[in-house]
């Protein structure tokens, strides 16, 4: 019987890593459009015929490079305001949307601080004492770096940090190369999403990701499937943010202008379909910087 039970797992062993090597050719090899704009890099890519972990795909990165004229900037705004909208009041090349929000009230649910003003706090879950599932990683900038911190359990974390611009949300994927651990009890990661987050690899490299999800041309992704895209990636660190019907790239460089994906609001695989969120991550020139800070 002991021999039994232990061919049977490392028949399971094989077949999952027969998969995990059959998933990261099919990313690596997959029909990529690459365009540079401005020293950054935009990098889209059509999965079809349930070519990505058995499922179709639709998958932006945007990369910054550290050397690029452009870096990252948070807004807010005290009533839902689209992704789009929130970039062009402020002059931005890109944006994505950045935390959780309370989508009856407007605010943000996971600690927010904007030009050294805190806008947003911590809720405590269900089941936890002092923070929810997704509020144990922050995304901080400063005038010199971009980088993401893994929290402590402690509610009221961030407050001690001396960053002016910070964004918790979650889960952490992956930190200091290390893939985090990622409950298995929660839909909220296992099942398929539309899925907004950022990376950034040991050079400096800050990578926005927006996958669609909620339509068979584009499934979505579970948390454990981002996670190995970010490895492919080869993030140092990366850092789910909020996303379902939130998920939005826009772009404003170039001859890119307008929603790149195509946001799952009103249940076509179009552009029109953009929500209303509480906050969003902009990219913007280093020289204009300094009124976000």
């Amino acid at each position: 019987m002991k021999k039994r039970i232990t061919l049977t797992l490392t028949f399971i062993t094989l077949s999952l890593c027969l998969h995990a090597q059959r998933d990261s050719l099919a990313f690596a090899n997959g029909p990529w459009l690459t365009d540079t704009i401005d020293g950054m890099v935009l990098k889209q890519c059509r999965f079809e015929g349930q070519q990505l972990f058995a499922s179709n795909q639709q998958i932006f990165v945007l990369e910054i490079p550290d050397t690029a004229h452009y870096t990252l900037a948070f807004a807010h705004e005290p009533h839902r305001t689209k992704t789009s909208e929130i970039a062009s009041k402020h002059g931005a090349m890109a944006a994505v949307n950045g935390s959780f929000f309370d989508m009856d009230h407007h605010f943000p649910v996971c600690f927010l601080r904007i030009d050294s003003i805190n806008l947003g706090e911590n809720t405590p879950g269900k089941d936890t004492v002092n923070r929810k599932y997704y509020q144990y990683g922050t995304l901080c900038l400063s005038r010199d770096s971009i980088f993401i911190l893994k929290t402590d359990s402690s509610r009221h974390w961030e407050k001690a940090l001396p960053y002016p611009d910070i964004m918790t949300a979650g889960p952490l994927l992956i930190w200091h190369d290390t893939l985090q651990y990622l409950r298995n009890d929660r839909t909220f990661v296992t099942n398929r999403h539309n899925r907004t987050a950022v990376g950034i690899r040991d050079n400096g490299t800050v990578l926005l990701l927006v996958a669609d999800g909620r339509f068979k041309e584009a499934e979505g992704l579970s948390l454990p499937e981002l996670q190995q895209i970010f490895r492919w990636l080869g993030c140092r660190d990366a850092l789910n943010l909020d996303g379902g019907g939130s998920t939005t790239l826009y772009l404003n460089i170039g001859n890119k202008h307008g929603i790149l994906n195509c946001p799952s609001d009103n249940g076509r695989f179009d552009h029109l379909g953009e929500r209303g969120v509480s906050n969003a991550v902009l990219v913007v020139k280093k020289n204009d910087a300094g009124e976000f800070y």
